[in-house]
C-alpha cells in the first residue's frame, strides 16, 4: 500500500446508533443486525458526491445509504438480495420523503453480483458514488435482553437464512463475490467516480482476519484504484479520549479471550476504504458525465455529520 495514501479519522459515533436513527428511520429498522451507521453514510455522500448526483448501494440492507443520500439532495438506487430488507429499505425511503427529502430513491430486490444488468441502462456510467458494506457472517450481535435470574437472551442476530446469501459463503466465497461486485461497480461508475466501503477486521478460529486489506486488493484487481483508507470511529470522540460504544457481545468476547490469555481489544472503528474509477471509461454515458466531474466533490451546504 502506498505510504502517502490519504488518511483521516471520521468522528461518526458522536451520537450512538439508536440516536442517529431515531425519527429518521422507521422503528422496525432496528431488527436488522448489521446496519451501517447513518453518520458514516452521510459523511461519505457529502464528501465524494454533489447534490443531484446518483448514489448506489449494491448491498442496501435497510437503506441507510439511500436515506442519507436523498436527505442530502442526491438520487439513490439500492440493490438488496433479501426481500424483507428490501421492503424495509422502501419504507425508510418513503419515511424520508415524508420528512421532505429532496432526492429520489428506489430499491431493487436482486443479487449485487449482477449490478450492471440490474440498473437501468441509462444509469450505467453515470453513477457518482457507491457506498456499501459487505456481510461479515451469518450471525451477528443482535439485541440483548436481560432476564433476572435467567441470564440473557439474544434476538435479531441473523439477517438471512438463505444459503445463497453472501453471509453464508465463507471468506474465500465472499472475496470471490466481492470481486464480481466491485467489477460491476467499476462498470457503472462515471469516470473518476468513487466506491466508499465500510469494513472491519474480525476474529475467526483465534486469528484476526484482515478483511479490509483483502478487499482493498480485490478492489484494485477489479479495475478500481485505492484512493483513501479512512478510519470511521465507532466510539465517541470527547476532547482527547474515546467513549466506547461497544455492544454487550463484543465486550463479552474480549473478556473471554483475555481470560484465555489472549490480549484482544474491542474494535472501536471501521475502515472506510475509498476506491476510484479510472478517469476514462468506455461507456458513452460516462463520457457524457466526465465534463462535470469534480476532482473531489465537497458539498458546503451539507449538514454536519451527527
Amino acid at each position: 500500500m502506498p505510504a502517502d495514501l490519504p488518511l483521516s479519522v471520521w468522528p461518526t459515533a458522536q451520537r450512538n446508533a439508536r440516536a442517529q436513527r431515531a425519527g429518521r428511520y422507521v422503528e422496525i429498522s432496528g431488527t436488522h443486525p448489521a446496519k451501517m451507521l447513518p453518520a458514516i453514510a452521510a459523511r461519505a455522500i457529502a464528501t465524494y458526491s454533489a447534490p443531484g448526483d446518483l448514489v448506489v448501494d449494491p448491498m442496501a440492507g435497510i437503506g441507510s445509504t439511500l436515506v442519507e443520500a436523498v436527505h442530502l439532495g442526491r438520487d439513490a438506487i439500492g440493490v438488496e438480495y433479501e426481500p424483507a430488507w428490501a421492503e424495509l429499505a422502501r419504507a425508510n425511503l418513503a419515511h424520508a420523503r415524508s420528512q421532505g427529502a429532496s432526492g429520489h430513491g428506489e430499491v431493487v430486490c436482486a443479487d449485487a453480483r449482477h449490478l450492471p444488468s440490474v440498473l437501468d441502462p441509462a444509469a450505467v456510467g453515470l453513477v457518482a458514488l457507491v457506498v456499501t458494506s459487505p456481510p461479515y457472517g451469518a450471525s451477528l450481535h443482535g439485541r440483548v435482553t436481560a432476564r433476572p435470574g435467567a441470564g440473557i437472551s439474544k434476538s435479531h442476530n441473523r439477517y438471512s437464512t438463505d444459503p445463497a446469501n453472501l453471509a453464508h459463503v465463507g471468506l474465500a466465497g465472499l472475496l470471490d463475490a466481492m470481486a464480481t461486485i466491485l467489477s460491476g461497480c467499476a462498470r457503472v461508475l462515471r469516470p473518476g467516480g468513487f466506491v466508499a466501503m465500510t469494513v472491519r477486521p474480525y476474529w475467526s478460529a483465534g486469528r484476526l482476519v484482515d478483511l479490509p486489506g483483502a478487499l482493498a486488493r480485490v478492489g484494485e484487481r477489479s479495475g478500481l484504484v485505492l484512493y483513501e483508507r479512512n478510519v470511521a470511529l465507532l466510539a465517541a470522540l470527547r476532547d482527547d479520549h474515546l467513549v466506547p460504544r461497544a455492544s454487550f457481545f463484543a465486550l463479552e468476547q474480549v473478556r473471554k479471550a483475555r481470560a484465555r490469555g489472549i490480549p484482544r481489544q474491542v474494535v472501536a472503528h471501521e475502515d472506510l476504504l475509498v476506491l476510484r474509477a479510472p478517469p476514462h471509461l468506455a461507456s458513452s454515458g460516462a463520457a457524457r458525465a466526465v465534463a462535470r466531474l469534480p476532482e473531489v466533490a465537497h458539498d458546503p451546504s451539507a449538514p454536519s455529520v451527527p
